[in-house]
């Protein structure tokens, strides 16, 4: 999937029947389960964690299909109308200090078996699909084991009372962008304890593209303090602390420019926040969310295409989605490589066959001058990446602008074609 860029099981055996046949008796054998695909996505992460301080950021995505009433395959709605699909919800480990991508950690993929009758408010959380915002936390907390210390990143989706109280250890943190004005141990609420706070600093932050908004430079005022967070009044969350101590980080965007959606989060966290400066950090760390998003984008309509699956029922289609995601990780991987950062090994993307092919193709790229010569080492993905972006088209020279994601497209396509006929090398033609 990675080399070829694709999931279609069809163009993936590239006229081969008898590869497309093995591929599909994978998804079908009932001994395949989705839940051990999704085990199997921290292999390489939990060595890569190791001594670091790691954000853990979770969101949930839809995999939507337009499917007939005869072709629904056993998909089950999703939040768009009458649009059937399956929702993945994956926790993606990336580094603190310089936002390299380490890996998927936990998740969840599922399709729902139909609506609701018993009111959201009537249900204990276990019994909702919002607490999947805390099962998978909690399942990569092992996983873990081994970093410095950990933050959970979420969404407003994940501002959850029970997901502040799971996080109530040492070197195990949340930061959670707030969603409901909630009410506070003091009866007051939480969006008027912000508002009565003075603006204690003022920065330019620059703020990453995101779908529908090119990149830009936001000017933003700060405020930020302790707070006392209360229990919603529900029978089904006695068991936890009447209240809890949080600490809010608001920034807010007073003076847009003209046709631009201010920015404005209220983050709420764990982590101590006595300074600027911390609360500054907040906010930095909070912004590396944006990966999540790159990775849902490589996964569908922008790499992919994950939507275009021919799968025919959704058992084998969750297996599908589970396997492609830990290959548009190593896509989002392979996209960071390129400036030589995370020194991530060429093994996470390639067999051995491949990399002899790419030793090969290395060879040709290289000039004789030292400004074209790929400067990573060969048993890294960066010097994959540097091979991959010659391939796609990039010149290769460090004053130009690295590749893009296209860019690394068309490479990738390339290299398949040059690898499928690397493998045929030595075969004796009659």
């Amino acid at each position: 999937m990675v080399a070829g860029k694709d999931v279609c099981l069809r163009r993936l055996s590239k006229g081969d029947r008898a590869l497309e046949v093995r591929f599909n008796r994978f998804l079908r054998n009932p001994k395949v389960t989705t839940e051990q695909i999704i085990e199997s996505w921290s292999e390489s992460t939990v060595a890569a964690v190791e001594g670091r301080h790691v954000l853990a950021i979770q969101d949930t995505s839809e995999i939507n299909f337009h499917p007939t009433a005869r072709r629904r395959r056993g998909l089950g709605e999703t939040a768009k109308g009458n649009v059937h699909g399956v929702l993945l919800h994956p926790l993606l480990a990336v580094d603190a200090d310089d936002g390299t991508c380490l890996g998927l950690l936990s998740g969840q993929a599922w399709t729902r078996k139909g609506r609701r009758t018993v009111s959201h408010d009537r249900r204990d959380l276990s019994d909702k699909e919002s607490q999947r915002w805390i099962s998978t936390a909690l399942a990569a907390k092992p996983l873990l084991a081994g970093a410095a210390m950990v933050t959970v990143i979420g969404d407003r989706e994940s501002d959850i009372f029970a997901l502040y109280a799971s996080a109530a250890e040492e070197h195990f943190h949340v930061i959670v962008r707030s969603m409901h004005d909630r009410k506070l141990a003091d009866d007051t609420s939480l969006y008027a304890a912000i508002e009565r706070r003075a603006v204690t600093d003022r920065r330019a932050v620059w703020l990453p593209a995101r779908v529908q908004r090119p990149e830009r430079v936001a000017n933003l005022e700060l405020r930020f303090g302790v707070i006392e967070l209360a229990r919603p009044q529900t029978k089904f969350l006695r068991h936890l602390p009447k209240s809890l101590p949080l600490y809010v980080v608001d920034v807010r965007e007073p003076n847009p420019e003209a046709g631009v959606e201010p920015l404005h989060w209220r983050l709420l966290t764990t982590h101590p926040v006595t300074g600027k400066e911390e609360a500054w950090r907040i906010v930095e760390w909070y912004k590396r969310r944006w990966l999540i998003e790159q990775f849902f984008r490589v996964l569908k309509t922008q790499g992919f295409k994950l939507e275009d699956s021919q799968i025919g029922s959704a058992e084998r289609l969750l297996k599908l989605v589970a396997i492609a995601a830990k290959a548009a990780v190593i896509t989002v991987q392979l996209l960071q490589a390129r400036d030589g950062r995370g020194k991530q090994p060429v093994s996470l993307a390639f067999n051995a066959d491949e990399v002899a092919a790419l030793t090969a193709l290395n060879a040709q790229l290289e000039a004789k001058t030292i400004r074209l010569s790929n400067p990573h080492p060969s048993d890294s993905l960066a010097w994959a990446a540097w091979i991959i972006g010659r391939l796609g088209g990039w010149d290769g020279y460090p004053s130009s602008k690295p590749p893009g994601p296209i860019t690394f497209k068309h490479g990738l396509e390339y290299f398949h074609a040059v690898a499928a006929g690397w493998s045929l090398r030595n075969v004796c033609m009659p």
